[in-house]
């Protein structure tokens, strides 16, 4: 009996645990990208100012109608402590989920990052409008 008592204790312990890590992941501070986004003929286009990331702190997933634009902006190492007397910089990982409006192609999507501002292009799948279809008897 003091035996079965023991395990249920240490594996509600555990769920504890488990549940106190997936808290801290769910309430960590991460910022949200401000982005432009419009449409041409051919295209969806996003752009965001991401100024101070590297390109190895950065990741862009594409499907179908979603983009998803994560990553970190590192503080730069500061040398002596200082009183700041305001702090509106955002430093620290971010991410973007932008909803596309229409059907788009991931594969073909290229995205180019220039003067801190990055551009993602993401083609639209072009679908035959009107189609006419032949009867056979």
């Amino acid at each position: 009996m003091f035996n079965k008592n023991k395990k249920k204790e240490e594996k509600d312990w555990e769920a504890k645990e488990i549940e106190k890590e997936e808290g801290k992941k769910w309430l960590s501070k991460e910022g949200e990208l401000a982005a432009d986004i419009y449409q041409t003929e051919e295209e969806i286009v996003i752009q965001t100012a991401i100024a101070g990331v590297k390109k190895e702190d950065l990741e862009i997933v594409t499907e179908k109608d979603l983009v998803v634009v994560r990553g970190e902006r590192k503080r730069p190492e500061e040398k002596e402590v200082k009183e700041f007397y305001t702090k509106e910089c955002y430093w620290g990982p971010f991410c973007r989920e932008i909803i596309l409006p229409e059907e788009t192609d991931p594969s073909r999507a290229k995205a180019t990052m220039e003067e801190g501002i990055l551009t993602i292009r993401v083609p639209k799948i072009e679908r035959e409008k009107k189609r006419k279809i032949e009867l056979k008897s």
